[in-house]
């Protein structure tokens, strides 16, 4: 897995931010797009992209696009 990959697949859920605007240490409920909408939509990239599943309570104990890409690395 990689992490510059995640990102972008990451940055692609959010339709008014550019991909410039994401790093892993980015805090992405900071993002003024981010609402459950967008909480939905990783964890189905990530279901769709990475063929795991993370749970709603592992997202929302993640508070950068590092630590999703750090739960989902030690599922697959």
């Amino acid at each position: 897995m990689d992490l510059t990959e995640f990102i972008k697949h990451f940055a692609e859920q959010f339709d008014d931010e550019p991909l410039t605007n994401f790093a892993p240490e980015t805090r992405f409920r900071n993002i003024e797009e981010w609402d459950s909408l967008h909480a939905m939509m990783i964890m189905a990239m990530v279901n769709e992209k990475y063929k795991v599943k993370i749970t709603p309570e592992e997202l929302k104990n993640s508070q950068t696009v590092a630590e999703v890409f750090e739960v989902v690395k030690y599922k697959v």
